[in-house]
């Protein structure tokens, strides 16, 4: 089966809609060819809310190479 990546997918397609943005993410294969669940968030959240510099240092965060690491 080939892979279909989200960047393959979505070339050349608008994002005009929810709809067509979850259609394109559930076409999506890893390269492990698991298939990729999908579907819309439409709570609310709370915007504005500040975390302490403590609460940061705690997380374990660390980039890739490839995006800037």
């Amino acid at each position: 089966m080939p892979l279909r990546t989200l960047s393959l997918n979505w070339r050349a397609h608008p994002l005009t809609s929810y709809e067509t943005a979850l259609n394109l993410i559930s076409a999506t294969i890893t390269c492990t060819e698991l298939p990729v669940t999908v579907r819309l968030d439409t709570g609310s959240y709370l915007t504005g809310i500040e975390i302490s510099e403590q609460h940061i240092a705690a997380l374990t965060i660390r980039p890739d190479r490839f995006h800037g690491g």
